[in-house]
């Protein structure tokens, strides 16, 4: 099982960064870079937890997710199905103000290889996954803020 965990900064607030990472609607891939489009579906939803299937389209990778953000300032993806990553994968976002109008966000991902190339795919997270995922996310939260400054 492979682990990464990485922190960054933001200057939105939490509940925005919440409101962004739970909204499953057209242009989720303009703040979220790695969620294709054509992967997205969502299945169901309720108040605080949505169930989706999402997929990249470097890798291939898609996973039938449930969203649930009835924690404050938290929300899990618990991977129920994927063509890489079975039962106790989860991705977990626990994120906090900075006092000062923006927010922390601490990330950690868990995998759990079901296929060959959840395999291969975890040995080379495992090589370099926390620079890429850190990278990642900070890159979501540029294009968030720019997306909060921009007039509706």
């Amino acid at each position: 099982m492979g682990r990464v965990h990485v922190r960054a900064h933001g200057a939105v607030p939490p509940e925005r960064f919440v409101a962004a990472l739970t909204d499953f609607g057209a242009g989720r891939e303009e703040i979220w870079g790695n969620s294709d489009p054509r992967h997205l579906a969502v299945h169901d939803r309720g108040e605080t937890w949505a169930e989706v299937t999402e997929g990249s389209a470097a890798g291939g990778v898609w996973q039938r997710l449930r969203y649930d953000w009835s924690v404050p300032d938290e929300v899990t993806l618990e991977v129920l199905d994927s063509n890489a990553f079975g039962a106790g994968s989860r991705w977990t976002y626990r994120v906090e103000s900075d006092g000062a109008g923006g927010c922390h966000v601490d990330l950690t991902i868990e995998r759990v290889p079901t296929t060959t190339r959840g395999r291969v795919l975890d040995t080379l997270l495992g090589l370099g996954g926390g620079a890429w995922f850190a990278r990642d996310l900070r890159r979501s939260l540029r294009r968030l803020e720019s997306a909060s400054r921009t007039p509706a």
